[in-house]
């Protein structure tokens, strides 16, 4: 396996944590998971978002620093690939879509504190949909909070993602989702361990599924 440590982006629905959790499986890799459910201010947020946004986005980012920080501390014989179903800096993409500009500022200073200090991924698998597509996933999956999200915040989302991978130049590779069938389709799946055989430079480099 080439790289140690992948990681799985995309906008909410997507379908970062299914991929992560077929990925894992394969590559008895260690598997770091979103722990949105224990966020106590996320169905609060999509009631009242400006109220709750920055507590929101505080809660997220210290849960995903403790994840994150484990990883460097703990060494596993037995696994030395690791999936994670999110990119840490999706802490400073979603403040800057959801809180106003002096709470992002302060916030964005806390971000570069501890960013410094993390492990970052050797490979981005960023997962692209319409956001028709995002909605027909959310509607599926049924958690009651999300079932009001507005098209337009999904699409300032991805907008906020695909110019953070751009101007960035991170080693992406960009998968075009939108008939993305990972559970049941296996030639999905085998698309994305086939470009995980790869060597890439910096930069996004796109599979589009069979």
């Amino acid at each position: 396996m080439k790289y140690n440590f992948i990681t799985i982006e995309g906008n909410i629905g997507a379908g970062k944590t299914t991929l992560a959790h077929l990925l894992a499986k394969h590559y008895n890799a260690r598997l770091i998971l979103e722990g949105f459910a224990d966020n106590p201010f996320l169905p609060k947020f999509y009631e009242s978002p400006q109220q709750f946004a920055f507590p929101l986005e505080l809660f997220f980012m210290a849960e995903r620093y403790k994840q994150l920080k484990e990883l460097i501390q703990q060494k596993d014989l037995f696994q030395n690939v690791t999936i994670s179903d999110y990119l840490f800096t999706k802490c400073l993409l979603f403040a800057k879509v959801n809180l106003p500009e002096d709470e992002y500022h302060l916030y964005q200073r806390l971000f570069e504190i501890i960013h410094q200090q993390l492990v970052h991924p050797d490979i981005l698998i960023y997962l692209h949909s319409p956001v028709a597509r995002l909605q027909e996933n959310i509607r599926k999956r049924n958690r009651m909070y999300e079932q009001k999200i507005p098209d337009a915040y999904l699409l300032s989302l991805q907008e906020t993602y695909i110019n953070y991978i751009k101007q960035h130049n991170i080693k992406t590779i960009f998968v075009d989702a939108s008939k993305a069938d990972f559970l049941g389709n296996p030639q999905h799946m085998q698309a994305i361990t086939d470009a995980l055989e790869k060597d890439y430079d910096n930069g996004q480099h796109f599979l589009s599924l069979p």
